[in-house]
């Protein structure tokens, strides 16, 4: 499939399907019901997520074809990963199960050649694996809001195509081309208020996708940024997740429980919508991916975003613990627990 192409099947197939699976899901009573940690007011179904991995793969996979091994492993482990988060939206699965499946997903991306080469021994192996895994999980948390993880996955994957695209990896903006457009055709159906929710299926895939392909396009000997880069184009979704363990961890809450204490609720209790919070999240995670670009091109040095992303992350997680998120939990704002 040509290219140009790649993008607009995506796009068309989530687009144009979104609406008759959630009509079937809602006949089926696939539905995730309000609750007294939920922000929702109605059952609103979640097998989006399902149109997400089909618009994606099928174009993305016709793109590469057989020509690039590494993203084909991607393509397949991203479909077990995927399968993983439906399971678990149907049936809750255990942590362990899911961590195991996710384990094995990430190491066969690694083995096929998306690592960094760092420590000069098998940490260089064993660091990107947990990483992936860790990101793929951050996005999973980061899918607590209307249009949040799909905005800022968009986002991202339309970013982290443009240094795939300077190093000639072809497969790798293919991928990440179908996964922007896919989850911009999902938006108009997630963005508040929600018609449907894309579930594990879709944040899980969403999150170990870009994971993925930033370890193979970073890794990539042409590139500068091996360490900056992957860690730049997460931002958004790792800063999240060091908010929600931190601000756990000080209430000596259960880390797993879901909550409304993610950085989106805590926007919204400082007076932002929620479609205001989706967009400040998605603009964030543009900003943060394009700041690599003068990394990639040679212009700056490798360390100069990575400190300066530390540090403002470090900043962001110490100011948003100020927000008060474990009293009057409840519905009155539009949230979801994660």
């Amino acid at each position: 499939m040509p290219m140009a192409w790649v993008g607009f099947v995506a796009f068309a197939i989530v687009g144009g399907l979104t609406e008759f699976v959630r009509r079937l899901a809602v006949k089926l009573a696939l539905t995730d019901r309000p609750g007294a940690r939920k922000g929702h007011q109605h059952p609103t179904p979640y097998l989006g997520g399902v149109v997400i991995v089909v618009g994606v793969l099928s174009p993305a996979a016709a793109a590469v074809g057989g020509g690039d091994a590494r993203i084909l492993t991607v393509l397949v482990a991203a479909a077990v990963i995927a399968l993983l988060g439906l399971a678990d939206d149907l049936r809750p699965l255990s942590p362990s199960l899911r961590l195991l499946v996710e384990g094995l997903a990430a190491s066969s991306v690694v083995a096929s050649g998306g690592h960094v080469k760092i420590f000069g021994n098998w940490l260089d192996y064993i660091v990107p694996m947990l990483w992936i895994v860790v990101i793929t999980n951050s996005f999973n948390l980061l899918d607590n809001m209307d249009g949040a993880a799909a905005g800022v996955g968009c986002v991202t994957a339309a970013a982290l195509a443009l240094p795939a695209l300077m190093v000639g990896q072809r497969g790798a903006v293919a991928l990440l081309l179908a996964l922007a457009c896919g989850c911009a055709g999902f938006l108009p159906h997630n963005w508040t208020p929600a018609r449907i929710f894309m579930g594990d299926a879709g944040s899980l895939f969403i999150g170990f996708v870009i994971a993925a392909s930033a370890l193979l396009v970073f890794a990539s000997p042409a590139h500068h940024a091996s360490v900056a880069g992957p860690l730049m184009v997460t931002f958004v979704a790792t800063v999240d997740t060091c908010v929600v363990m931190v601000s756990r961890h000080r209430a000596g809450r259960p880390l797993m429980l879901g909550g409304t204490d993610h950085v989106s609720h805590r926007l919204r209790r400082l007076g932002l919508s929620t479609w205001q919070v989706a967009l400040a999240l998605s603009g964030t995670a543009a900003l943060t991916c394009l700041a690599v670009i003068p990394v990639v091109r040679g212009w700056v040095p490798a360390p100069v975003p990575l400190i300066i992303g530390a540090g403002l992350g470090v900043a962001l997680v110490w100011l948003l613990q100020k927000v008060p998120v474990y009293d009057h939990l409840g519905a009155k704002h539009n949230v979801r627990a994660t």
